[in-house]
């Protein structure tokens, strides 16, 4: 029984690969949307973002 589910692992591995890539890309753009955001409205407040600590 599990010759029957090794070949269909195999087909989904390139697709999960491919999923986890774009959730990557994703994530990667929504940070930098984020700081830049962030950038923005302490600049329109004047704050200071050395001193603030974000987690």
């Amino acid at each position: 029984m599990t010759e029957n589910t090794q070949p269909s692992a195999i087909r989904r591995n390139p697709l999960l690969e491919a999923a986890q890539e774009e959730m990557l890309k994703f994530e990667r753009r929504e940070n930098e949307f984020r700081k830049k955001d962030r950038d923005e409205r302490a600049a329109e407040l004047r704050l200071p973002l050395d001193e603030i600590k974000v987690h």
